[in-house]
C-alpha cells in the first residue's frame, strides 16, 4: 500500500511542479520520477531552512512539488531544457 501512496504523491507532485514551471505536465512516468526526486529534494531544502510543512497527503504533495520545481529550475539553468 505504501508504494501506491509514493507513486500517487509522486505523480501529483511531479505534475504540479512541471505545471508551475513549464505550464504543462511532462507525462506520467516523468511526473512520477520528478515527484519522487522532488520529495527528496524538498525535504532536504525544508530541513536545511528549518521549515516544517504539515504532515499527511497535502504536506507531502506540497514538499514534493516544490522540490520538483527546484529540480526543473536547476535542469533549465544548466542548459538541459531550453525553452522552445
Amino acid at each position: 500500500m505504501e508504494i501506491i501512496y509514493i507513486l500517487l504523491v509522486g505523480a501529483v507532485a511531479g505534475w504540479l511542479g512541471s505545471l508551475l514551471f513549464r505550464g504543462r505536465g511532462s507525462g506520467l512516468i516523468i511526473n512520477v520520477l520528478l515527484g519522487i526526486l522532488g520529495a527528496i529534494v524538498g525535504e532536504w531544502i525544508f530541513e536545511k531552512l528549518n521549515i516544517t510543512i504539515s504532515s499527511g497527503l497535502g504536506g507531502s504533495i506540497i514538499t514534493a512539488a516544490i522540490g520538483a520545481f527546484v529540480i526543473l529550475w536547476i535542469y533549465r539553468f544548466f542548459g538541459g531544457g531550453r525553452p522552445r
